[in-house]
């Protein structure tokens, strides 16, 4: 407890604004001075109307000049709205990194009824633990435009990902002696877009399969391949003959969906990635990311995207790429970037 000397020592200008972000409800704000004492305790949304009420309440009996200090933890992209606004007026915004607020959140799992964050707690945090806050910088528009690029490249990889995944195991199930052992190339998406089920690729031929093989692969592959989709196919029927249990017509056109799927990915992977690189060129016109040992043309736009300006940290530290584990596209959800916009 402070004493009476004290709390006439702590400034009370201070004006410390928690914001308890919802998704699809208003956010919950607590507002206090700088000795800790509550000023309000507001309901806000994203429009300039209710923040700019939120903004006037704050700064009642403020001196002049007092600038928010505003406090949110990363919660979707709920809280760019609420950093666009106060930063645009001038205030200071942080989010509360996510290390911090998992440890956060086990402390209060002890001493409250709710394991989230609560607004009061987020407005204390200057007071209580400053050295885990950095202020918020809002990156410009090369910036964002790799931030977005980065992420949809991100997206889509994982979706790529998933969708080959999908497709090995059908197939798998279709030909128990698979032909497919690596990435899938645009050769056996082809060959599956014809003919996934084994029976058809048998009755379609030597021939016709190598034909498709030799086109698609601008003759790298040959009979060989097209060798390997037949032993498959013919393993496959002499295994399941006609049994009822194999659903041939249904899991074909499975496979198919799932390779229309992959094709379309894979087409809006490449769009992406190539404005990633443009962006990637402004942002980093020195190549420094790049430049960096094991970093390529993904890995040197993803490190910019996550860091930013990296002088705005003032130890190492700060920097959110020294606290995430794994390379840039094997991370897990919770560290994925969490740049400007963040998902």
């Amino acid at each position: 407890m402070h004493s009476e000397d004290d709390r006439r020592s702590i400034p009370t200008d201070r004006r410390l604004v928690g914001v308890d972000l919802g998704i699809a409800s208003d956010h919950t704000v607590r507002v206090l001075r700088g000795d800790g004492s509550e000023v309000c305790r507001r309901r806000t949304r994203p429009t300039v109307e209710s923040l700019t009420l939120l903004e006037t309440a704050a700064l009642t009996g403020a001196p002049a000049g007092t600038r928010l200090e505003v406090v949110m933890e990363p919660t979707g992209p709920a809280w760019l709205p609420v950093a666009v606004f106060f930063i645009g007026r001038g205030h200071r915004v942080f989010r509360v990194a996510s290390a911090k607020a998992a440890d956060l959140r086990r402390f209060l799992s002890r001493h409250a009824k709710s394991n989230g964050i609560d607004a009061d707690t987020l407005a204390r945090l200057p007071l209580l633990a400053p050295e885990n806050l950095q202020p918020l910088e809002l990156p410009g528009c090369e910036a964002a435009a790799l931030d977005r690029r980065v992420r949809a490249c991100d997206r889509l990889t994982q979706q790529g990902a998933l969708h080959q995944r999908r497709i090995k195991d059908l197939v798998r199930q279709l030909m128990p002696v698979t032909p497919l052992t690596g990435e899938l190339s645009k050769t056996d998406l082809a060959v599956l877009a014809h003919w996934a089920d084994p029976r058809a690729l048998l009755a379609a031929g030597r021939s016709r399969l190598l034909a498709t093989i030799t086109t698609t692969s601008h003759g790298q592959q040959g009979a060989d391949r097209a060798d390997a989709w037949l032993e498959g196919a013919q393993a496959a029927v002499d295994l399941y003959g006609e049994h009822p249990a194999v659903a041939y017509s249904d899991l074909a056109a499975e496979v198919g969906t799932e390779v229309r799927l992959l094709q379309a990915v894979r087409a809006e992977l490449t769009g992406h990635a190539e404005a990633r690189a443009d962006a990637y060129r402004w942002t980093d016109p020195a190549r420094l990311a790049a430049s960096l040992p094991g970093l390529g043309e993904v890995g040197a736009p993803t490190v910019t995207a996550i860091v930013g300006r990296a002088a705005r940290f003032r130890t190492g530290k700060g920097v959110p790429l020294l606290h995430r584990a794994g390379a840039p596209g094997q991370r897990n959800r919770r560290d994925r970037p969490q740049g400007p916009a963040h998902e």
